[in-house]
């Protein structure tokens, strides 16, 4: 690889940094590749262990924020680090804008980040994003709690991580259903 005329094979940080800016171009150029549509920024790091999908905006991104910039956001990285995970390296997204969308599409989008970040889990928030990882990675339906392993990736679904919020039996349940992901250690 060159930068400027020199070869950066060597250096760990400029691969590094070379590889944050193609993942970069190909999230926003999967943005553009669906027309007319208005979609909520995704957030976090594009060489995320983990990416967080949900389905649709929550009042956060609904009032101008990112995906999972919200009270959701918070709580789902504070799981996470429990579990092991390391909290900054997530990478946020939302399956569906907040207007319509053909499914095929959505799935397309969807394809392509997850292939763009290549996280070791993929965890759907809800149902909506549950359906939409499975129909863009061919996979069956995903069950809340369950994981499943597919091409190199652990998938998981959650019960409605947003909607757990405000009710204590909802979130255990939606907690035990997170703890069946592991974390593997990070690639970087």
């Amino acid at each position: 690889m060159h930068r400027d005329g020199a070869v950066v094979a060597d250096d760990p940080a400029a691969v590094h940094d070379l590889c944050v800016t193609k993942a970069t171009t190909e999230l926003h150029d999967a943005d553009l590749r669906v027309s007319d549509v208005a979609w909520v920024p995704w957030t976090g790091d594009v060489m995320a262990e983990v990416v967080l999908v949900k389905g649709g905006p929550g009042p956060a991104e609904a009032s101008g924020g990112g995906a999972l910039t919200g009270q959701d956001g918070e709580a789902i990285r504070k799981a996470l680090e429990a579990l092991g995970f390391d909290s900054p390296k997530v990478f946020c997204t939302l399956s569906r804008p907040s207007g319509p969308i053909d499914a095929a599409e959505a799935a397309r989008r969807i394809c392509e980040q997850v292939e763009t970040v290549d996280p070791q889990a993929v965890i759907a928030l809800d149902g909506t994003a549950a359906s939409d990882l499975a129909a863009a990675f061919g996979l069956p339906r995903l069950e809340p709690g369950k994981t499943r392993a597919h091409h190199g990736r652990t998938f998981l679904a959650l019960d409605g991580f947003e909607a757990s919020l405000g009710t204590t039996s909802r979130k255990r349940k939606v907690w035990n259903q997170l703890r069946n992901l592991k974390p593997r250690g990070s690639a970087w």
